[in-house]
């Protein structure tokens, strides 16, 4: 397991691995998107305060929103709640950013409907977004690295959960490998626009296919 774990690391979740370094070019492509970052208030709706303090560029202020309690210290121009992406409390929905920020969250708050209401606050919250989400046609499902495993039933994709070595938290046992799979939905390019009618939807690339899909609004 713990080998398992090590390739996993070197794959995509070190700084230098593949996807850090993709983590990294995003990091850089939000930059230029938003040239204006380092005055910006942010929301960003299910993020990590360590994933802002580490950040070359900081916004003024940042306001993390998620179900999750945070790991690290929380600096003086960051705020911390914790509440539902899909059913913000009314002291957060009542407030204006000039930012809202969303990384691979959207296809985890379970189902079409919740999707639709996260983009709703998104879309209501800020006159710009940033909104990105794995692309489901892509061959590899992201967050087993296993090839083609969102394409199978159910309980075919539990079964692969419970066995397969690259997964980042291996099930324990039928019921935890279920809810595993259930909390992971990825959607494509039609739902997205869907959503974000407004956006231009962006595509990251590997190899020439679209790896994840990011929904911008610039204003």
């Amino acid at each position: 397991m713990r080998t398992q774990q090590t390739l996993r690391t070197r794959l995509v979740e070190s700084p230098t691995s593949y996807g850090g370094r993709r983590r990294a070019e995003r990091a850089a492509w939000l930059r230029r998107t938003f040239p204006d970052l380092a005055e910006m208030t942010v929301l960003d709706i299910g993020g990590r305060v360590e994933s802002w303090t580490g950040a070359d560029v900081r916004p003024a202020r940042v306001h993390v929103v998620n179900l999750e309690p945070p790991r690290t210290q929380i600096p003086d121009w960051v705020e911390v709640d914790h509440a539902d992406a899909c059913e913000l409390p009314p002291e957060i929905r009542s407030r204006r950013y000039d930012l809202v920020f969303s990384n691979s969250v959207l296809e985890h708050v379970g189902g079409h409907e919740r999707r639709r209401r996260m983009a709703e606050a998104v879309r209501e919250l800020a006159p710009r977004y940033w909104v990105q989400t794995p692309y489901r046609y892509f061959p590899i499902e992201p967050h087993w690295i296993a090839p083609g495993m969102q394409f199978l039933p159910v309980a075919a994709r539990a079964a692969l959960a419970r066995r397969w070595p690259l997964s980042h938290t291996p099930a324990q046992g039928w019921q935890d490998s279920i809810a595993q799979v259930l909390a992971t939905e990825l959607i494509g390019r039609a739902e997205l626009r869907f959503l974000f009618p407004e956006a231009e939807i962006r595509a990251e690339r590997l190899l020439g296919l679209s790896k994840s899909l990011i929904a911008v609004r610039t204003g």
